[in-house]
């Protein structure tokens, strides 16, 4: 009798187990497609508009995905806990399990046992990995912003540069010599003046004194006084553009200094040595997410105990509105914490505190005996 109950343990642990991590890997490849496809879409709007390069979209892309995977994975891992509770009621598996001398509490320890590893590998990608790739991140656009202008320019596309300040556009070269084709750029200078620069040819040349200069061959310049009635026509053989190239004004140390004043890409003990509202306030969302995926998991053993009868669509629903209550009061007890509304003593245990106690709520009430309606008249 023993070894026939450890041996129904033992294949419901495997096969629970087995379902859960098969539901999770389709639910985060279906989310990481999702959001890979949201974010490609947005960074190379990016790259068009000039704001990004278009050779760091696929890394940035891989940056921002590991800065959201610590939600993609307790996103995933709660659906699949729920699903996989779900089906065994719907297909009435539960009651077999039942038979033979288990409860719903014994869902606890499979749970676990999936949840537990995924709640370290988030640790670890909420304190070292999302962090250096927020840096990461930082650090590529610095190097972007502190490229010349001509650098930006790629052919065939409009590119803003100095916060819109300039404008280009150009069509490949005609002639080996020539760098750049047929140009239009429009430029507010310090005047207010905008001067609209057309040319059928452009090239680099760099002065004795180390300065760049685009020149321009064979062109025009339209200069407009913006709500007063002057202008300018000016035809011009050669007309040179000073290229203020940042880069060389910026080392790599000071780069990456500046990429690490973003408070999320700030190494975990140095928060800690910042002691600032908005540095515990970080410390609080980090250590969060691991004990979110735990509470979750564990929150949808009750939640998807449903009546097959009565159809899952409004347990399913409630879950889902669980699970975004979760995540929107962890966000909202950062910014508590960050304007130094709420203490970090309180905030970091508050929310985690409140959905354990609704997790052992449920189980209770799934749990509990109802006695016999009709038990006081026998």
């Amino acid at each position: 009798m023993y070894l026939s109950i450890v041996a129904y343990m033992s294949l419901f642990k495997r096969a629970v187990a087995s379902e859960i991590l098969s539901h999770a890997g389709v639910v985060l490849s279906t989310l990481l497609v999702v959001w890979l496809s949201v974010l490609l879409v947005r960074l190379l709007g990016e790259a068009a508009g000039g704001n990004i390069g278009a050779e760091v979209v696929l890394s940035l892309a891989v940056f921002s995905s590991i800065t959201a995977l610590p939600v993609i994975l307790t996103v995933s891992l709660f659906i699949a806990v729920l699903s996989t509770v779900t089906r065994s009621y719907r297909e009435s598996e539960m009651v077999v399990w039942f038979t033979s001398g288990l409860s719903l509490r014994d869902w606890v320890g499979p749970v676990l046992r999936c949840a537990v590893p995924v709640a370290l590998f988030i640790v670890l990608l909420t304190f070292f990995a999302s962090p250096w790739a927020y840096r990461q991140m930082s650090e590529y656009r610095q190097r972007y912003e502190l490229r010349s202008d001509l650098s930006k320019v790629t052919v065939g596309q409009f590119i803003e540069t100095e916060n819109g300040n300039r404008v280009f556009f150009t069509e490949s070269p005609e002639r080996a010599e020539d760098e750049l084709g047929k140009v239009v750029a429009r430029v507010i200078d310090d005047e207010g003046w905008v001067n609209v620069i057309t040319a059928d040819s452009a090239h680099i040349e760099t002065a004795e004194n180390g300065d760049r200069f685009l020149v321009l061959n064979q062109g025009q310049r339209y200069d407009v006084m913006p709500g007063q009635p002057q202008l300018r026509l000016v035809n011009f053989d050669r007309y040179g553009v000073r290229l203020e190239s940042k880069g060389d004004q910026s080392s790599p140390e000071s780069i990456r200094a500046k990429a690490e004043q973003h408070i999320k890409g700030r190494p975990t003990q140095q928060l800690l040595q910042d002691d600032t509202a908005k540095s515990w306030a970080q410390v609080m969302w980090r250590l969060a997410m691991p004990f979110a995926v735990l509470n979750l998991c564990l929150l949808a053993i009750p939640l998807g105990a449903v009546n097959p009868r009565l159809g899952r669509s409004g347990d399913v629903l409630l879950a889902g509105l669980i699970g975004l209550l979760y995540m929107n009061l962890i966000n909202l007890s950062r910014g508590w914490i960050a304007n130094e509304s709420l203490p970090f003593v309180l905030g970091v245990w508050l929310v985690h505190a409140f959905f354990a106690l609704l997790m052992v709520g449920m189980f209770w009430q799934r749990l509990r005996i109802k006695a016999p309606k009709d038990a006081g008249h026998n």
